[in-house]
């Protein structure tokens, strides 16, 4: 299985909660930043959250920042984005997948997953 597996979007009014998660080959996750993305209709995709391969190291886009909490669980090959106080414009589809170190640039032959839907309403 070379593509991502993500899961746990839904639809939650603003303000709710929903915990996503991401299971990947170990082949692209072993000793690599990880990072979530979202694209919503329209627009161009955007990184939302990264980790480093040991998880000491996370970065945010500003505007999810102090909302958003990304994780990783090594032995599972699995990465995690906590999503708390959502807001109308955090409705997107969100996908992760290995980035370079400390960008959003992915990684060369990097093939994107089916995504998890989250809807926020007002």
């Amino acid at each position: 299985q070379v593509q991502p597996v993500e899961s746990g979007g839904g639809s939650v009014q603003a303000g709710g909660s929903l915990r996503l998660s991401c299971v990947i080959s170990k082949y692209i996750y072993s000793g690599n930043y990880m990072g979530w993305f979202r694209q919503a209709p329209g627009k161009e995709r955007e990184g939302v959250a990264r980790i480093s391969p040991t998880g000491g190291i996370t970065d945010y886009a500003d505007s999810v920042k102090g909302r958003f909490t990304i994780s990783r669980d090594n032995t599972k090959t699995t990465i995690y984005l906590q999503m708390r106080s959502l807001k109308p414009e955090d409705t997107a589809m969100y996908y992760c997948a290995a980035v370079m170190f400390r960008t959003w640039k992915t990684k060369p032959g990097t093939t994107w997953g089916r995504g998890t839907q989250v809807t926020v309403s007002s």
